[in-house]
């Protein structure tokens, strides 16, 4: 048997499913073609998590591009972050280009251009839905996390969280939490350590300087009212097409904090209102992290556990997280060792670092006698890539440098005038959009130190007793004189028993 046709034999194996799956492209040995095979993804294992990584220009927008508009087509809904703002074209068909058709020619598919079916949505000012969350609903676990807190500090925000549920204080944005801390620090102090135990000042200081600096990355977009339910995140459209909802965080680049918290308070929500789903035909909803590396920069170990454990867990719950990223460095090892896809597009070797890099890089990836992987990753041309996933019994498949099909839709971003089209149609949008700030801690708070301030006077005045005949006495002038007067008197004759006159001058002391 020639070699490539023992290839040619291991791709059939090793890609054949029982389910539906999602064609990626065509194998490529030795830089060409092999004519009849196909390089697939099982949509059953598709909760399995999975990477996308490569250098800037190599395709790897596209790939993720790929994937989503299979996902939706599959009745699979979907989440993009996008980051730089260049997958909103999937809104729109794509054209049948020639090297568009040369692509699915060699996948054995055709090529039909489409739009999908898209939700914007959006953290701050940009066009779209806004996504928010309540103080109370991100929790005081996740609050502690995503803020770099240490156990004391984290013990003190559950218990200001505890005193805000007896006390019926809402906890709904950044301002109420602040206020809470304000009051406790002074007001309400005392009233505090009578029922929960005394808090230290520095620790305090602390915790509000954290939230001011979250605060400055502008989390007061995010923290409030209306909060987002993830169900409008899972919806179908009229024609059974999963929904790709596109969050766009174009400005939030310089901002990893803000968006380091939406991750990890949206993949919590939705690890606990999901059931279990076990092992599904299809999962229930598919996230797919552009430029991911922002996710965990600046990530405290506390707040990169938190994310690790959650994405252990939510696998379970039918969701596929997928990360996009430059270099699969980017993405912690405790993570990495979770995803089942990989599609490493072409990395480039300009520095020693770049080579050891590649070297890593390389070690992530089964083993394979038709390819030196350390070369391959730097020979790719732009659209091919390394693939390897698990099959449906959770085996790798073997290691394919695939020749990847290109997006049915368009290439490019949307205009304005296109984006503002989709936003006007959207069902959910001025449900969120409209804005809600309902009494909350903040003004229940600031309620109760006004009437504090008037109730003051009056209870000083109730309290003031009318002076009695022997202390109108003792108050007035004459007797504090002739106190005086007696006071000189006995001290004079102190003095002179003593043998000192009153009247001698002191003499002053001098140092030389």
């Amino acid at each position: 048997m020639s070699r490539i046709e023992s290839f040619k034999e291991q791709l059939s194996t090793g890609y054949t499913f029982k389910g539906d799956s999602i064609v990626l492209g065509a194998a490529k040995l030795d830089g060409e073609v092999v004519p009849g095979t196909q390089v697939k993804i099982p949509l059953k294992t598709m909760n399995r998590h999975g990477l996308i990584a490569g250098a800037t220009g190599t395709g790897k927008t596209k790939s993720l591009q790929v994937l989503a508009e299979s996902l939706s087509d599959a009745s699979v809904p979907v989440l993009l972050m996008d980051i730089k703002g260049d997958l909103s074209g999937i809104a729109m068909p794509g054209e049948a280009k020639p090297f568009i058709i040369e692509r699915t020619d060699a996948a054995g598919i055709d090529y039909t251009p489409n739009g999908f079916p898209v939700e914007m949505l959006t953290l701050s000012d940009e066009k779209g839905t806004r996504l928010r969350a309540t103080t109370s609903e991100f929790g005081p676990i996740l609050l502690s996390k995503i803020l770099g807190l240490n156990d004391t500090q984290e013990g003190i925000v559950s218990v200001i969280f505890k005193y805000c549920d007896d006390n019926a204080l809402p906890l709904l944005d950044l301002k109420d939490f602040i206020k809470v801390i304000q009051f406790l620090s002074e007001e309400g102090k005392a009233e505090f350590e009578t029922s929960y135990g005394k808090m230290s000042s520095t620790s305090l200081g602390t915790i509000m300087r954290k939230v001011i600096e979250l605060q400055q990355q502008g989390a007061d977009e995010f923290f409030g009212e209306t909060s987002f339910d993830v169900d409008d995140l899972m919806r179908i459209d009229n024609q059974g097409r999963g929904m790709i909802s596109i969050l766009r965080v174009m400005d939030l680049m310089d901002r990893p904090k803000l968006f380091s918290t939406f991750m990890l308070s949206l993949l919590a929500e939705l690890y606990a209102s999901l059931p279990e789903a076990g092992d599904e035909d299809r999962p229930k909803l598919v996230i797919f992290i552009d430029e991911a590396h922002l996710v965990f920069q600046e990530a405290s170990k506390a707040l990169l556990n938190q994310i690790e454990t959650i994405i252990k867990l939510i696998r379970s719950k039918g969701v596929g997280i997928y990360f996009c990223t430059q270099n699969p460095q980017d993405v912690p090892s405790g993570v990495l060792s979770q995803l089942g896809l990989k599609v490493q597009h072409a990395l480039r070797a300009f520095t020693a670092n770049d080579r050891k890099t590649i070297k890593e890089a390389a070690g992530n990836y089964p083993e394979t006698d038709f390819y030196k992987t350390e070369d391959v990753l730097t020979s790719m041309g732009i659209g091919e890539a390394l693939v390897t996933c698990l099959n449906e019994k959770g085996i790798p498949t073997p290691l394919a440098v695939t020749y990847m099909c290109p997006p049915r839709s368009r290439m490019d971003v949307l205009t304005d005038s296109e984006i503002d089209d989709l936003v006007a149609k959207s069902k959910i949008a001025k449900k969120y959009n409209e804005v809600v700030d309902r009494e909350s801690a903040y003004e229940l708070l600031n309620k109760k130190l006004e009437v504090a301030d008037q109730t003051e006077p009056e209870v000083k005045a109730s309290t003031k007793k009318e002076k009695s005949t022997l202390e109108t006495i003792l108050s007035s002038s004459v007797t504090r004189q002739i106190g005086r007067t007696a006071a000189n008197i006995i001290t004079r004759s102190l003095l002179g028993a003593l043998g000192v006159s009153s009247t001698t001058r002191k003499k002053k002391t001098s140092w030389f």
